[in-house]
């Protein structure tokens, strides 16, 4: 029998992870440590997913911009609480142009600074609120442990900056884009349910008043932060001196918003579906959706091949044909396994004389006979049957691994995700949990309870 082509989940998780990522040619690690390169087949899986972010996040007025990713340091040095909290992972540029510069610049790590020093050269009138950007745009921030897709040196994200007349136009913003922008599009497009919630303060982002995060349990049982959204109040505005004449002439600070979401998401896509012959990708993100495989050719199956991807392009399909007959079927059949390429429709000389074609889906495991015009239309139904499947399946995977228990002394006894009452933790209850490498991960917005879990 050959050797399994990944190390089994329950075998080993991390190496697994590891593998997924490079046999279906996902990332490699860049030649400086922390960095990846992501190749072509994850690079058009991040980009179906940043098209979809995108959409939600015009649709919520907000307009796409450019920032610097060189600051000056001093820049950072505005807002105390920030640059603690980032000075441990600042990349410093000392030297340009052959000599050392008048003043350090940091490598963007956020893009708070940068962004409210143009808020102040943009606001002055109440009829500059609300105003919303957003960035898309690479971050250095200085990984210790880093892993492919989760945690990085460098990474691409987007971050939007908002700001408001009031407190609870802030709020009100910051939980849309939690909600129906982040929340939506991890279940929409990834299937991927998460825990939407309150941060602790030791937990919150270093500057924030409130930070909202959305919180996924992988099939390992640690939980991911896969976005967050932040209630920044007024402090970047006193910091940076942002000041609006309102509506009965007297000078105010904004209130103010950021939110950002990165690759991140293609880590908690591979860890929540995946299993162990590769990826399962959700077809709204996949690549390619089917993949039409040449058995054989004797001059016939080729050209079938092609009429059927034709047939399935017509109804808005994304597809590809796989006529390498020069390469092994079964070594084809388990690299596309293994990449999770929802549909393959399988046709050789024997399919084209009897009309038929094998279909098979990545997801459900399923394979049938159809009659070779009957493809196109069955892909289109089998596609969405996929995506629910998977969020289905998620959903039972986050539910079913998350425990309940009464106290902290039983969070820490389990070791796994567990839900908690909030009044059972507190400050000290957070720090025994930390000691025993564990964090509450949020607190939920519909009852007093909190998600606790070791996290990535």
């Amino acid at each position: 029998m050959a050797p399994p082509i990944l190390t089994p989940q329950s075998e080993d998780f991390p190496r697994w992870y590891q593998e997924v990522v490079a046999k279906a040619e996902l990332a490699d690690n860049g030649p400086v440590r922390g960095t990846m390169v992501i190749r072509p087949w994850g690079f058009a899986i991040w980009e179906h997913l940043r098209d979809a972010l995108d959409r939600r996040i015009k649709d919520a007025g907000v307009e796409n911009a450019y920032f610097p990713m060189l600051i000056p340091e001093s820049f950072l040095r505005r807002e105390a609480e920030h640059v603690e909290g980032f000075s441990p992972e600042l990349a410093v540029v000392t030297h340009g142009g052959g000599k050392e510069l008048e003043e350090p610049l940091v490598v963007r790590p956020t893009s708070e600074t940068i962004i409210n020093h143009f808020f102040a050269k943009w606001i002055s009138s109440h009829r500059d609120l609300p105003l919303k950007v957003n960035n898309w745009s690479n971050i250095v921030r200085w990984e210790l442990r880093p892993r492919l897709f989760l945690r990085t040196t460098e990474f691409l994200w987007q971050e939007g900056h908002t700001a408001h007349a009031s407190a609870e136009e802030a709020h009100e913003f910051a939980l849309h884009i939690l909600d129906e922008v982040y929340a939506g599009v991890m279940r929409d497009e990834l299937a991927v349910p998460v825990y939407t919630g309150l941060k602790t303060d030791r937990e919150k982002f270093a500057g924030a008043d409130r930070t909202w995060t959305c919180e996924g349990i992988m099939r390992d049982g640690k939980a991911l932060q896969m976005g967050t959204s932040h209630e920044l109040g007024q402090n970047f505005s006193r910091a940076f001196g942002t000041r609006y004449t309102d509506r009965d002439g007297e000078l105010r600070e904004p209130f103010q918003t950021s939110w950002g979401a990165t690759t991140r998401l293609l880590g908690a896509m591979i860890m929540v579906h995946g299993d162990d012959q590769g990826l399962r990708l959700p077809p709204r993100v996949a690549p390619t959706q089917v993949v039409v495989v040449v058995v054989k050719d004797d001059g016939m199956v080729i050209p079938e091949a092609h009429r059927i991807a034709s047939a399935l392009e017509a109804r808005g399909v994304r597809v590809r044909v796989d006529d390498q007959v020069d390469v092994s079927f079964g070594r084809r059949v388990t690299d596309w396994e293994l990449k999770g390429a929802p549909l393959r429709v399988e046709i050789g000389p024997r399919d084209v004389a009897a009309g038929q074609a094998a279909v098979v889906s990545r997801t459900r495991g399923q394979k049938r006979m159809l009659p070779a015009d009957g493809v196109a239309r069955w892909a289109v139904e089998a596609l969405e049957a996929d995506q629910a499947a998977l969020l289905e399946e998620a959903t039972r995977l986050r539910d079913d691994g998350t425990t309940a228990v009464d106290d902290v002394e039983g969070a820490i006894e389990h070791g796994g995700a567990v839900r908690i009452p909030w009044s059972a933790v507190g400050d000290e209850g957070e720090q025994r949990l930390a000691a025993a490498g564990l964090s509450v991960r949020c607190r939920l917005r519909e009852s007093d309870d909190a998600i606790v879990a070791k996290a990535y």
